[in-house]
């Protein structure tokens, strides 16, 4: 179905286009990577919410944006003669051989966590001083928290059994509720705690912390807005009712959205 000659001539495409509009495209001609940098998050950010969404089509058009500030950043370092699309390629395939020694290599790998473990360690080697060097500092707090514990698990240090697990959160929330009945100034840092132990036995039982809250999100959203039309067909508006009566919409909602 799909022909890696066509790949590769739509691929020379987009860098053919990215040439032109560079160079005739006003707009275009003023970008910097200092100024695409928060339009790339915003398209990341757009791919995940197709992604959760399950929406193929949009999957393949946030790919596109995305493959497109790719192209646009080597277009720019290339200006500078820094690197060019071939240098990143040439990087990324190297990287993959590299930190692939089961694939491209002898070494034995039977299991994921094998993968995981020598990927760190692999890591190590080429020059990084920590396991967690790896964790961008400008992560989402929810996200970075997951990928510092699958880091350090990915080196051995994680717990044995999920059931220690959930008594490590159940004792981090009965810290939680003793400092917010003392008034004491730890209670932000007994929250986080909280926090930081359910994303960790998230991991245990193969859930992802930052889908999870993002798909009760959206569901809050959806059961929020209908209870919002239902209101107004009544010709009222949410002020104008209890929260009573909010609930008995909120509760028909649950029917429509689970």
């Amino acid at each position: 179905m799909y022909s890696r000659d066509k790949q590769i001539k739509a691929f020379e495409k987009l860098l053919d286009i990215m040439d032109e509009i560079r160079e005739k495209c006003p707009w275009d001609k003023k970008q910097t990577m200092q100024s695409l940098r928060h339009l790339t998050i915003e398209e990341t950010y757009e791919l995940g919410d197709a992604i959760l969404d399950n929406n193929t089509s949009e999957v393949k058009k946030e790919l596109g944006d995305l493959l497109l500030h790719i192209v646009f950043y080597a277009k720019i370092a290339s200006e500078k003669n820094d690197f060019d699309i071939e240098n990143v390629i040439d990087g990324i395939n190297e990287k993959l051989i590299n930190r692939h020694p089961h694939v491209f290599g002898d070494f034995i790998a039977e299991t994921e966590e094998d993968v995981a473990k020598n990927w760190e360690k692999l890591k190590l080697k080429e020059g990084r001083d920590s396991v967690l060097s790896g964790v961008p500092k400008s992560l989402p707090a929810l996200v970075k928290s997951s990928r510092i514990q699958d880091k350090v698990a990915s080196v051995g240090f994680d717990w044995d059994r999920r059931e220690q697990v959930f008594e490590k959160v159940q004792e981090e929330f009965n810290e939680l509720h003793e400092e917010i009945n003392n008034k004491s100034q730890r209670i932000e840092a007994e929250f986080g705690d909280v926090l930081f132990s359910l994303i960790n036995y998230a991991r245990f039982i193969d859930i992802d912390p930052e889908s999870a809250l993002e798909k009760t999100n959206k569901k809050f959203i959806k059961r929020f807005q209908f209870l919002e039309k239902e209101v107004a067909k009544e010709g009222k508006q949410l002020t104008d009712i209890t929260l009573d009566d909010m609930m008995i919409h909120w509760e028909k909602s649950k029917i429509f959205f689970k």
